[in-house]
């Protein structure tokens, strides 16, 4: 009995991995024909050329910051120092209670003034607005701690742009990250969102908030981030633009219409995962209003962003995300195989509700039951092989296409010995680390169901240190 129970269950997760697995080489086939096209746009597309233009609109920077002082001043001068003419950065501090805001009035020279709010989105209550008085185009928005959803919601009522960007306090952004983000709203007017890339600083020498030497962390736990980040934004965004069924756009570096988030409400403040929660609610608004739209994703404006190194940051944050996740969806569910909603109903919104939202459940469940029938001597042989082929070696190859789509378009990391690195780490993400990130996502999972709440805590070292 308990034989035939562990030979159909590993049917059934075999069928699972297949799936999975099969739709991420499908992504990722996607990916490569989206990036050879977009390479050959962007040798008609110059930046440079762009910066001169009258017609880029005007757009304000949001980045909430909550105990960011290790990293607010640096990258607060890499919102200043992005080349574009036309910009307002607006820091709003959620309440924190560490220095955050008294290095910013200091490094910034800020002075306390007035700002007429141009939304009623509710939010905790601002205690004052600052401006610099050596960056007149820096805002410093002081508030009563609501939450990052919040934070970015007050950061709209002052938004006087048509366009703002959402980003993280903690978050770099490339020098020409902005120009190259505005160019789907430039070349398609009923855009209302666009995502670009993130990547981990870890280990790059950055310098008056530039990122002047790209290179590898030099602890593990970052490495295998740097390798899961290419994964999800080379193949997995890149994919789900080609496809028109973009869902996740990071909150650490979005570009949206201010006029389309006010009208479907902002930011919601009862969830974790309120940047997916929000793309996803004006998929599901402007498709029942029958409005034209576009959500895109750009993979050359780069944000760089320090990665958890400890495996309990890390492991918070992933409970978090999986929250977030399981939150949308939920949420969201009247979506699920509707064709009212096209192919966001019925391509992207079944692919993360079965396989990211509930599928890790099922990942982590398949190895524990594949060695425990293994060990039985329950498998055979060509069985055994085929799951151990499409479950840990197709996932291997998945993960080094993604080194391959990095080495053919943007080559970031440049050194040999960090290329190298690149091509190792497949092998311990497959065998270890991501068996751990199911468990991680499985506690988010148990922490939704518990209705859980919280943040957690994320540790910053700065952007200067290079032992990580």
């Amino acid at each position: 009995m308990i034989e035939s129970i562990l030979q159909w269950a590993n049917y059934v997760l075999l069928g699972y991995f297949v799936a999975l697995n099969g739709s991420y080489l499908a992504m990722s086939t996607v990916a490569f024909g989206a990036l050879i096209r977009y390479r050959k746009l962007l040798q008609a597309y110059s930046p440079e050329q762009t910066l001169t233009s009258k017609a880029l609109p005007p757009i304000t920077l949001i980045a909430p910051a909550y105990n960011e002082e290790a990293t607010c001043i640096e990258s607060t001068r890499a919102f200043l120092s992005l080349d574009y003419p036309n910009f307002e950065a607006l820091v709003v501090n959620d309440g924190s209670t560490d220095a955050t805001l008294a290095r910013l009035k200091e490094t910034f020279e800020l002075k306390q003034t007035s700002r007429s709010p141009t939304a009623t989105l509710e939010t905790a209550d601002v205690r004052a607005v600052y401006q610099s008085q050596i960056h007149p185009n820096l805002w410093v928005i002081d508030k009563e701690n609501g939450g990052k959803a919040d934070a970015l919601n007050a950061g709209i009522n002052f938004c006087k742009t048509p366009y703002f960007c959402a980003m993280d306090a903690d978050t770099l952004v490339e020098g020409q990250g902005l120009v190259r983000m505005v160019r789907p709203f430039l070349e398609e007017r009923s855009t209302v969102a666009v995502g670009g890339i993130v990547r981990a600083v870890n280990g790059c020498r950055v310098r008056a908030g530039r990122v002047e030497d790209v290179s590898m962390p030099r602890k593990w736990l970052p490495k295998l981030q740097v390798l899961e980040y290419l994964r999800a934004f080379l193949f997995g965004r890149i994919g789900w633009d080609a496809l028109g069924a973009m869902l996740i756009i990071s909150g650490a570096f979005g570009l949206f219409r201010r006029e389309t988030v006010v009208d479907v409400g902002g930011y919601s403040t009862d969830t974790v995962g309120e940047d997916m929660e929000l793309v996803v609610r004006m998929h599901r608004r402007l498709l029942e209003a029958d409005e034209p739209y576009e959500v895109r994703f750009v993979p050359d404006p780069v944000a760089w962003t320090e990665v958890p190194s400890t495996l309990r940051v890390l492991g918070s944050q992933r409970d978090r995300w999986q929250r977030g996740l399981a939150e949308t969806m939920i949420r969201h569910q009247r979506m699920l195989f509707n064709p009212d909603y096209g192919r966001v109903g019925l391509l992207a919104y079944p692919f993360f509700y079965f396989l990211e939202t509930f599928g890790p459940a099922l990942e982590f469940l398949g190895y524990v039951v594949f060695f425990v029938a293994l060990a039985m001597g329950i498998l055979s042989g060509p069985f055994a092989l085929a799951f151990f082929l499409v479950a840990f070696v197709l996932g291997l190859v998945l993960s080094l296409s993604a080194v391959v789509l990095e080495e053919l378009s943007f080559r970031r990391y440049e050194d040999s010995r960090d290329f190298a690195q690149l091509l190792l780490l497949p092998i311990v993400e497959t065998f270890g680390y991501r068996q751990l990130t199911a468990w991680w996502r499985i506690k988010g999972l148990w922490s939704y169901l518990r209705s859980k709440e919280g943040w957690g805590v994320m540790e910053r070292t700065g952007f200067n240190t290079s032992d990580e």
